[in-house]
């Protein structure tokens, strides 16, 4: 695909931000990002909020606040009760108002299966939009949700996964990151953000230094993962995704011998509403990743370093 450039543009799809950015007037832009997939739980509601909340997350992940939203649904008519429906979109909607986006329409198309996502609005100052690059020499790096809703979205189909491991996975799929990034914005120094979702932690943080004249050392021991996600790991409930992100980006990774394999694993999971991963001055991340798990965001961690050595690449230790 050839690139655009238009002195408007802030931000395009050349370095797989989370979102394009268009600058409207010396202080507002428009941040807009489309999202849509397969249900990932049976329960149709909760599908719909897991959907909502994932498209959503990618104009947190710019600093931008969720403006309007549009439904995008692929639905099979005549195999499905449009009950079901009526339950996705319901809790689509649920999603939208936590936001305070509004819904101004959609558009629907006959599938063979289900799908459901949104094309999403929003807004920020231009000169206060987030990027996936920009991480700096002795910065810190903070994760917001754990990993592993891929891992356990596979194993649910195998019937593999007790209801408190559900119930876990659930909750960090449909949380917004509305409150991670309103507290990470007034923390302020943000030098690096995006969200964690189909290409996995380590896909999405190679991202954040491709190109780049710094590397990103990350303490395996830190990272947030679901409870119980180890014991499916280790009894094979891998999902091809995870392949792929390995496959993909294992060049640009080197796993210390201190690195359980199985956490080697979990970082390449696809994710869905995954949390927020962003680097910001040494002094502000511990003080940072507090405040986050005292107003309920209780994963939030401190996870690793950017370095000087390691040019582009992600040492797991």
């Amino acid at each position: 695909m050839p690139l655009v450039s238009d002195p408007k543009l802030v931000t395009g799809y050349e370095h797989a931000e989370d979102a394009g950015v268009y600058k409207i007037s010396d202080d507002l832009a428009l941040v807009q990002t489309v999202d849509f997939f397969t249900p990932t739980v049976d329960d149709p509601f909760t599908f719909g909020q897991i959907a909502a909340a994932n498209a959503m997350n990618d104009i947190y992940a710019m600093g931008g606040t969720p403006l309007t939203a549009m439904n995008i649904v692929c639905f099979p008519v005549k195999t499905m009760d449009k009950s079901v429906l009526r339950d996705v979109l319901r809790g689509g909607l649920d999603k939208m108002r936590e936001a305070g986006a509004l819904l101004v329409g959609g558009h629907s198309v006959e599938d063979n299966e289900i799908k459901y996502g949104l094309s999403v609005t929003g807004t920020i100052h231009p000169d206060r939009v987030l990027f996936n690059r920009g991480a700096r020499a002795g910065d810190r790096l903070i994760l917001t949700k754990p990993l592993g809703t891929g891992i356990v979205a596979t194993a649910i189909k195998a019937g593999a996964v007790g209801q408190a491991l559900i119930e876990q996975a659930t909750r960090c799929m449909t949380t917004l990151n509305k409150k991670a990034a309103e507290l990470m914005i007034a923390a302020g120094n943000i030098h690096s953000c995006t969200d964690i979702t189909g290409f996995g932690f380590l896909g999405h943080a190679c991202e954040t230094i491709e190109g780049s004249d710094v590397g990103l050392r990350i303490e395996a021991a830190r990272i947030p993962i679901l409870e119980g996600v180890r014991d499916l790991v280790e009894s094979g409930y891998l999902p091809g995704g995870l392949y792929r992100n390995r496959n993909y980006r294992l060049h640009q990774v080197e796993k210390a011998p201190s690195c359980p394999d199985w956490i080697f694993d979990v970082c390449f999971d696809p994710q869905t509403a995954g949390g927020l991963f962003f680097s910001l001055p040494s002094g502000k991340a511990e003080p940072l990743a507090e405040a986050m798990r005292r107003a309920g965001i209780t994963d939030a961690a401190v996870v690793g370093d950017v370095v000087a050595d390691h040019s582009g690449k992600i040492l797991l230790e």
